[in-house]
């Protein structure tokens, strides 16, 4: 059954009336979408334990999910568009990544002013912009989304289960370390078998606490023993306990198609939406993250037709996602968890199929991919950063795993890295918990052109530029612990890359992990350490300093830091590089003045144009910059 009913409860002129292009005028809609899933359908197969939850008298599963839309405010206007933004534990996320709307929660969840629209960039293009909430655990405080799932049941009650909790201090879980509340609600508050266990680094041998030095302060709250004694920064915590609680988060999926499906085909159900019978003519999604992960699992589990089997989205642009899937279709799951080499490694995430195409897998033996020849398989953009090649595996994505060799995405599909990015824009260098500064170059100037890219190859047939990625054929793709980077003073360097493994037993994984690992490789350097493959911006093509996808944590050094970048500025004469012992050209002797460095940034904006990787709007803003650059 699709969504049933479609309930408003907020509508407001956005940015008081303020015009975008030819759009015109737009306006906000917020609300409730009510569905109903059949548990014996063939297109719910795939969701984890529906069979458990309760039913109507019609013997279906009922959810609620939180709506926004932001649309034309005449429908006959617009682009005929609808972009469906994947929420980031429960966020919105197109407006910070496309149209640089500053990371402030409120300003991007409830978006209600002109500055509140950034750029301009999405809204000016005429979409309507679609927002749901998909999580069941997400926080709805500063305007988020979440969902209404129903309970996993055992007969008529909820089920327990002993569940494993790992929890970082300073690093993700937030506050001072006083507490930590716990992601499922325990079970029982007297637990004698529950085990709370330390380490420094993930290689390390847990240390037990023992169960007299910690306590329930309540069904989702811990402390130490005795009381004022904190958890400490970056060690990695692991607790085993009974818990309840666990909801069918795999409704999240089919959530999402059957709200993209109602909008695009239902006018009855969507009429609160969009008025005087309005359809779409195309559905792009957009996701960023955990949100790409979303959209990567979304189309491993064959959600992208609706039960007349009609494709829901006919284009898909994920950023940053890596070659990983969402812990949302499992019993207590916990969809805000990801991995990487500090945090999180054990928990389900990167699982085969990586890559669109089929490929073998060395492990399993099986040959498979992520896309599915159902006829409804959109056309695929897949943005990533260089930490993702260095924290996870997204190398995987455009690797064939049976003869190691390069794979060629399908006809449908391509694979940008964009060169010496991080996982996710900064306005600043700050250190922060890490060794080196970390890297502010943002990916959203690429980002842009790649989603002008993939609009006009769903609604003209126009075919995006070539993949752009690190090639083992071309020598652009190497083992990242053969990289050789430069012996600059103060600039610490990597080990290595997270190992990504098959999945283990998340509950009791093995002490050491798992002994099987995928090989994946990252983009070789030029001698100043910067990527050479992949799209690079002016920053990297037109460098003044290192910029990685990579950092390390200053109280662990032989630790990744979970998904930031480094960066080494390059120093302004031959004398102070000669004196500081740096090995790079210095500014001089590269550039030898600004309007030299200007002239090259032309050159190179100049080309990425051509090649439709960047937008003339965003080329202007680059030679603008050299031009204010005062690092000469």
């Amino acid at each position: 059954m699709p969504i049933t009913e479609i309930s408003v409860t907020d509508i407001a002129d956005f940015a008081a009336g303020c015009e975008f292009g030819a759009a015109g005028a737009y306006v906000r809609i917020k609300g409730v979408a009510r569905g109903m899933l059949d548990p014996a359908a063939a297109g719910n197969a795939g969701v984890v334990d529906l069979d458990k939850a309760a039913r109507n008298a019609g013997g279906l599963v009922e959810y609620a999910t939180d709506i926004d839309m932001l649309r034309p405010k005449d429908l006959r206007r617009g682009s005929g568009v609808l972009v469906y933004d994947v929420t980031n534990r429960g966020n919105k996320r197109i407006l910070q990544r496309l149209d640089d709307v500053s990371g402030d929660p409120m300003r991007l969840n409830d978006p209600r002013t002109r500055e509140d629209a950034g750029l301009g960039f999405v809204l000016g293009r005429g979409h309507t912009l679609l927002w749901s909430g998909w999580d069941p655990g997400a926080a709805r405080a500063n305007g988020g989304l979440g969902g209404d799932f129903p309970a996993v049941l055992e007969g008529d009650r909820p089920v327990t289960g002993r569940i494993r909790d790992e929890f970082h201090i300073a690093t993700r879980t937030p506050g001072d370390g006083s507490i930590h509340r716990l992601p499922y609600p325990a079970a029982a508050l007297e637990q004698s078998g529950a085990r709370l266990c330390a380490r420094d680094r993930e290689g390390d041998r847990r240390r037990d606490i023992p169960r007299g030095e910690w306590e329930f302060i309540d069904e989702r709250t811990i402390r130490l023993l005795p009381q004022g004694r904190k958890f400490e920064p970056i060690t990695i915590y692991e607790l085993w306990y009974e818990a309840t609680g666990a909801r069918v988060l795999g409704i999240g999926f089919a959530s999402v198609r059957d709200l993209v499906a109602a909008c695009r085909h239902d006018s009855r159900v969507a009429d609160p939406l969009l008025p005087d019978g309005r359809a779409f003519r195309h559905a792009i999604a957009f996701g960023v993250s955990q949100s790409g992960r979303f959209l990567r699992h979304f189309l491993e589990l064959g959600m992208n037709h609706d039960a007349a089997g009609r494709p829901v989205f006919d284009g898909v642009i994920s950023h940053v996602a890596g070659a990983g899937k969402v812990f949302a279709n499992h019993r207590f799951g916990m969809p805000g968890r990801t991995a990487t080499a500090h945090e999180d490694r054990r928990y389900p995430e990167n699982w085969f199929p990586f890559a669109m195409a089929a490929t073998r897998d060395p492990v399993s033996g099986r040959t498979e991919g992520i896309l599915r020849a159902d006829g409804a398989a959109p056309k695929v953009i897949e943005v990533n950063s260089s930490t993702e090649y260095w924290q996870k595996g997204a190398a995987l994505i455009h690797s064939d795993l049976g003869w190691g060799g390069d794979l060629f995405p399908q006809r449908d599909s391509r694979v940008y890295l964009i060169a010496g990015t991080q996982h996710g824009a900064r306005a600043d260098s700050d250190p922060g918990p890490c060794l080196n500064p970390r890297n502010p170059v943002s990916a959203s100037p690429a980002l842009r052109a790649l989603f002008v890219a993939l609009e006009a190859w769903v609604t003209r047939g126009v075919e995006p530029p070539a993949s752009r990625v690190p090639s083992l054929s071309m020598g652009t793709a190497v083992p990242a612990d053969t990289i050789r980077l430069p012996q600059v003073p103060g600039f610490a360097h990597p080990l290595g890359a997270n190992r990504i493994t098959p999945p283990v037993d998340w509950i009791d994984p093995p002490e050491a992990g798992s002994e099987q690992s995928y090989e994946t490789c990252v983009s070789a350097v030029d001698d100043d350490g910067n990527e050479v493959a992949g799209i690079r911006l002016p920053p990297i093509a037109v460098p003044l300093a290192t910029y990685t996808g990579w950092n390390l944590y200053r109280a662990q050094p032989d630790a990744l830091a979970d998904r930031d970048g480094s960066m080494m500025p390059f120093v302004r004469t031959r004398a102070e590089r000669l004196a500081a012992g740096d090995p790079r050209e210095s500014l001089e002797e590269r550039y030898g003045s600004r309007r030299a460095y200007v002239e090259t940034v032309k050159a190179a904006v100049a080309g990425l144009v051509e090649e439709q990787l960047l937008l003339p709007s965003d080329a202007e803003a680059y030679v603008a910059a050299a031009e204010r650059c005062d690092a000469f």
